[in-house]
């Protein structure tokens, strides 16, 4: 369970209202079109959707807590125009979970919103889809301008975080990106037996967590190797420590 996080300020100031830049459109976007918040923390996510409901006057805002729930409603027939994602959630951590929401919506404007943001991180999310980086600190205002922006096809990020994913913002560059790329191509069973690789289990002790054959886990390792590009094991969970930059979470957040 992640560690309880502050709702953002109440006030009104727009001080750290986020940058724009060049345009970039999502067809399903804007202030007409549904919003999905994916957060696990249920103080913000309250918070969050009262702004979009009073600030904005969105009619129709939908919650989900786990990434799980946010692609299943949108498997169901949800569309979503726009999607506000924590980056840190119980069945997922880091980039893979953005790459997972913008292959299932990708005429959706996805903002990432994440009570730990540097350079890198904003950086590495816009490289890889993200239409804007938001703190969960940030000023009510500057959350219903960012959005304002979001819709009419800009990005926005934090001040001081450039826009064009510049490498001197990102030392991952293009490289964490890909990776998380092909992180998102994994099936949940894959991603689950991924998982547990990264905490060193062995195929044996994998097959009885997962009640299949250990047959079955090979096979399933093969086509995570393949997917992800990498010859072995070790290289796997590197794969997968560069798209959650070992931990990428930060200050007040799980690992």
């Amino acid at each position: 369970m992640a560690q309880d996080v502050p709702p953002f300020d109440q006030g009104d100031s727009t001080q750290d209202a986020p940058t724009a830049a060049a345009p970039r459109a999502r067809t399903a976007a804007g202030p007409s079109a549904p919003v999905m918040i994916v957060e696990d923390h249920p103080l913000f996510a309250d918070a969050l959707a009262v702004t979009l409901e009073t600030r904005l006057g969105l009619a129709e805002v939908r919650r989900a807590g786990t990434l799980a729930a946010a692609l299943a409603a949108i498997e169901q027939g949800f569309a979503p125009g726009t999607v506000l994602l924590d980056l840190n959630l119980p069945d997922v951590t880091g980039l893979d979970g953005l790459a997972r929401i913008r292959d299932a919506a990708p005429e959706a404007a996805v903002v990432v919103v994440s009570s730990f943001v540097d350079a890198r991180l904003a950086s590495a999310a816009l490289r890889l889809g993200a239409d804007g980086v938001l703190g969960k600190d940030s000023a009510r205002d500057a959350i219903a301008g960012a959005l304002r922006a979001v819709w009419a096809g800009e990005r926005v990020a934090p001040e001081g975080v450039t826009l064009d994913g510049g490498p001197g913002d990102d030392p991952g560059g293009p490289a964490a990106a890909d990776a998380a790329r092909r992180l998102a191509s994994l099936t949940p069973q894959q991603t689950r037996i991924l998982e547990l690789v990264c905490l060193g289990m062995l195929n044996k002790q994998i097959a009885f967590e997962l009640d299949i054959a250990e047959t079955t886990v090979k096979a399933h390792i093969s086509a995570i190797l393949r997917k992800l590009g990498v010859q072995s094991r070790t290289q796997a969970v590197l794969a997968a420590q560069k798209v959650r930059f070992d931990g990428a979470s930060g200050p007040g957040e799980r690992a």
